[in-house]
């Protein structure tokens, strides 16, 4: 068997760079770590983090096409954060212009989760802690 110590990072590609970058940092408070241009790749790289551990490698390409989010196609679903307080995440959000889906309770473990899309309307879920 596999020794897998955690997840290092998750890899997105974004459609406009600088309003996903400004998505990740700005509203959801991932901290750029890095960044680089590559030429020969028309291509931006943004390394993010949040509480000082590197999460998110967010990248650009010319001409990407859209990824299918829905209906739920096979694929990597979703992304999630744990958060301490599904009702302050939600209300900050909105604050932002960022309309969360109604609230959900986890069958299996009674915890409190939402999901809202990033630029690309790829989703992201809040989970609570």
């Amino acid at each position: 068997m596999l020794l897998i110590n955690r997840i290092h990072h998750i890899a997105i590609i974004c459609s406009n760079y600088e309003q996903s970058k400004s998505f990740y940092t700005d509203i959801l408070g991932f901290k750029m770590v890095g960044e680089i241009y590559r030429k020969e790749r028309q291509s931006y790289k943004a390394d993010l983090a949040i509480n000082d551990m590197y999460q998110i490698e967010l990248f650009s390409f010319p001409d990407v096409p859209a990824r299918v989010s829905r209906p739920e196609a096979a694929g990597l679903r979703h992304i999630a954060f744990e958060v301490d307080d599904i009702d302050t995440v939600v209300l900050l959000l909105r604050q932002k212009n960022i309309i969360a889906e109604p609230i959900r309770i986890d069958e299996t473990t009674g915890k409190r989760f939402t999901f809202i899309a990033d630029p690309d309307e790829l989703p992201i879920e809040f989970y609570e802690k």
